[in-house]
């Protein structure tokens, strides 16, 4: 019995607009892992809180099924 092999093609580039369940944003990173992709993505920034920005809290980290391809 042969087990199929996973396309590791990525569908999505950096620098990629991209649409989720949730927001949207730009791929900023992906790899391949446990035979699937995964992406880092930028969400825009909103209004700065008083207590100011710590961190990375605009990124998120989604599977290539969560991701679809934004309109320009």
């Amino acid at each position: 019995m042969t087990i199929p092999t996973i396309d590791r093609v990525h569908t999505f580039n950096r620098e990629q607009k991209v649409k989720f369940v949730g927001g949207e944003g730009i791929v900023r990173n992906f790899k391949f892992e446990d035979e699937h992709w995964l992406y880092v993505v930028e969400m825009p920034l909103g209004r700065e809180p008083e207590f100011g920005r710590i961190g990375a809290e605009t990124m998120v980290l989604l599977s290539e099924i969560e991701l679809r391809a934004a309109q320009s």
